[in-house]
């Protein structure tokens, strides 16, 4: 999303345990969003990124500037209903500290590491 990509796309939305269900000469170790197993269904990583990413992002919304910051990785969004969205993913290990900056007000905020955090004003 933040290239400016008009879509998310998750390639495997669902697989089986043996990952016997992809596409030819694609990843084929890769987690869909869900495993089905007979009549189990497990829900992995991949499922909750869309469901948290579209609960805030709804159909649209469209992207705006963020700037990437070392190891917070984001996205910007401005919604419909003319809310603005902010998603950060730390992807470093340690504590982040980071500014959010809009219209000349800022707010600091702490993501610690592996986590994501949704700002929404």
């Amino acid at each position: 999303m933040h290239n400016w990509s008009r879509v998310a796309l998750e390639w495997n939305l669902a697989n089986d345990p043996t990952y016997s269900l992809h596409t030819p000469g694609g990843c084929n170790s890769c987690k869909g969003a869900v495993t089905i197993n007979n009549s189990t269904v497990t829900r992995n990583v991949a499922y909750y990124i869309i469901a948290h990413a579209s609960k805030f992002v709804p159909a649209g919304s469209v992207r705006i500037s963020s700037t990437q910051s070392g190891s917070l990785y984001n996205a910007a969004f401005k919604r419909p209903d003319g809310k603005k969205v902010l998603i950060v993913e730390n992807d470093g290990h340690s504590n982040q500290t980071f500014n959010i900056k809009f219209n000349g007000q800022w707010v600091t905020s702490t993501l610690a590491g592996g986590a994501v955090a949704t700002y929404v004003w």
